[in-house]
């Protein structure tokens, strides 16, 4: 009976000079944690049975939707008991509040980013993007930071506020992406021959588009050779593959019919017939 009694007494004593007891306390912490736990059971259990009914953005930003919900839903049903005279808290607490404030203005920025991103969605989870100076693919997005992961493999956390406020270059957006070359050929090859090789390099393909469909036409005369440009649209996520595929198939196709990539070449103009001593060996005249 003892520890019953001193147990109560605990728990109905007051903290900080206000009406709110040690028992308020600890029924407020008991649901915060009961909220958490049902949140995370929850969004397992919903991203178990969604993962493969919506898309990974939209999955992920429904799911902590419902996460931060539940929690909220927890402090506000623990509130009420705990909430009956804060006037005492508000001189004490008056200049924790500011410092606390102070130090909180990045993570409310990011936070509210963070928010932002969400909603207009500028980046999506698995999206191949660049932010500022850093490349790579979304690994994940949340309300506080965005993680991406390098072409090098390193996992780097973005605060939301930098994304935010960025130039972001979403190279997924877009379903299809182009790339070009320039094809040099000599200038005793056949130029029309060329193309008609390399757009059956092109139409072979299985990731090349014919809408919009691949254009190619001579560029340029150059000091070398004949500059033949081709572009080539396909699908965004197999671009950098179908692009190196695509450009050593072109050499191959050419080379096959005798069609060679020229090398870099001058023409020395004499305007003498050159002299041949052929005593000494030597050669005799000018050169320009």
């Amino acid at each position: 009976m003892v520890i019953v009694e001193r147990l109560q007494e605990l728990l109905q004593a007051p903290l900080f000079g206000t009406s709110i007891t040690f028992g308020n306390l600890l029924w407020l912490v008991v649901i915060l944690a009961l909220s958490v736990i049902i949140a995370r059971v929850t969004v397992t259990n919903l991203r178990r049975a969604l993962e493969h009914k919506m898309s990974k953005n939209e999955l992920e930003i429904l799911l902590k939707v419902i996460y931060f919900t539940i929690v909220i839903l927890g402090v506000v049903i623990a509130l009420p008991n705990i909430i009956a005279d804060l006037s005492g808290l508000l001189v004490a607490g008056g200049i924790l509040g500011i410092i606390i404030g102070f130090a909180s203005q990045s993570v409310v920025s990011n936070f509210v980013s963070g928010l932002f991103l969400m909603v207009e969605q500028p980046v999506k989870i698995g999206d191949n993007v660049n932010v500022g100076d850093i490349s790579g693919n979304v690994e994940d997005i949340s309300v506080l930071s965005t993680t991406v992961k390098t072409y090098d493999g390193v996992y780097v956390r973005i605060p939301n506020e930098k994304v935010f406020n960025s130039e972001i270059t979403n190279y997924w957006a877009n379903v299809a992406r182009r790339f070009d070359y320039v094809v040099g050929i000599r200038y005793q090859d056949d130029a029309e021959k060329a193309i008609g090789i390399i757009k059956t390099v092109l139409k072979g393909h299985p990731f090349v588009l014919k809408k919009p469909s691949p254009t190619l036409y001579v560029e340029e005369l150059g000091d070398n050779g004949v500059n033949i440009n081709v572009k080539v649209w396909s699908p965004a996520k197999v671009w950098w593959d179908v692009k190196i595929e695509l450009l050593w198939k072109i050499k191959v196709a050419l080379e096959a019919e005798g069609i060679e990539i020229p090398f870099p070449q001058r023409t020395i103009w004499f305007p003498e017939a050159l002299r041949v001593d052929t005593r000494s060996g030597e050669t005799n005249g000018k050169e320009q």
